[in-house]
């Protein structure tokens, strides 16, 4: 009777001691935001393709859902039926559990070609007008100056919109991701006939690293932990490559 009752005690606590599963269909929250994502793009984007691979190999599937970037982000947050949103920029000040970089991409500054502006520090900005797009994270600098009224920026909902208010000159300066602006140059009907006024700044803002950002609750963490645990089992670098051809 007592080995009955030992090895019962023993199968309870490997039972309390196995890893928790991670639902095998999972829900993200996306935006269209070309080449990274969107959801009429070839494998729905750069990033999707990546996180798709990753929650495969960590044994789920993974359906996005596009919405406008705000919408996005208040619906992962809101919506217990989503463990997260991305892409996203890594950022403190935020309530998101952060995966380990999915990719990367170049942020600065959109300009007019025949107004190129030279600057050394942001500072040096405070005259100039630029838009952001409403919601998106930038650097820890410029938003902090943004948000203490210390540069003049002007919000749109989207970067294509940015561009086009850019090139008709209602900015002096647009912050965008490199790979977004040539993107949506080459491809937008409403930017293409612009694409020759407009260039990217010669100086960067920062090499952005893109990340999930998952929920703080028990689905959210949990899908944290198995997607990092997969991700150090594929080359991002490689899945970034793929992505692209």
């Amino acid at each position: 009777m007592q080995r009955l009752r030992n090895a019962r005690l023993c199968a309870a606590l490997l039972v309390g001691l196995a890893t928790p599963a991670m639902a095998e269909s999972l829900n993200l929250a996306s935006l269209d935001w070309p080449p990274y994502t969107g959801e009429k793009l070839a494998g729905q984007g750069i990033s999707s393709q990546v996180v798709k691979a990753v929650f495969e190999k960590a044994g789920a599937s993974v359906n996005f859902k596009f919405l406008p970037w705000q919408r996005a982000v208040d619906t992962a947050r809101s919506d217990a039926s989503f463990v997260g949103y991305f892409p996203e920029y890594a950022d403190p000040s935020s309530p998101c559990l952060f995966s380990e970089p999915i990719g990367n991409g170049p942020l600065g500054f959109a300009e007019q070609r025949a107004k190129p502006i030279n600057w050394t520090s942001l500072a040096d900005l405070k005259s100039s007008k630029i838009g952001v797009v409403a919601g998106y994270v930038n650097t820890a600098e410029f938003d902090k100056m943004a948000a203490a009224g210390e540069l003049k920026t002007d919000a749109a909902t989207s970067d294509e919109l940015n561009l086009l208010k850019l090139a008709n000159g209602r900015f002096d300066l647009a912050v965008v991701d490199q790979n977004v602006m040539q993107y949506l140059l080459q491809t937008s009907p409403k930017l293409k006939p612009l694409a020759a006024k407009l260039q990217f700044n010669s100086k960067p803002l920062e090499d952005k690293t893109l990340h999930v950002c998952f929920t703080n609750s028990a689905a959210g963490k949990l899908a944290l932990e198995q997607f990092n645990a997969a991700l150090k089992q594929v080359d991002i670098k490689q899945l970034n490559q793929q992505a692209t051809q």
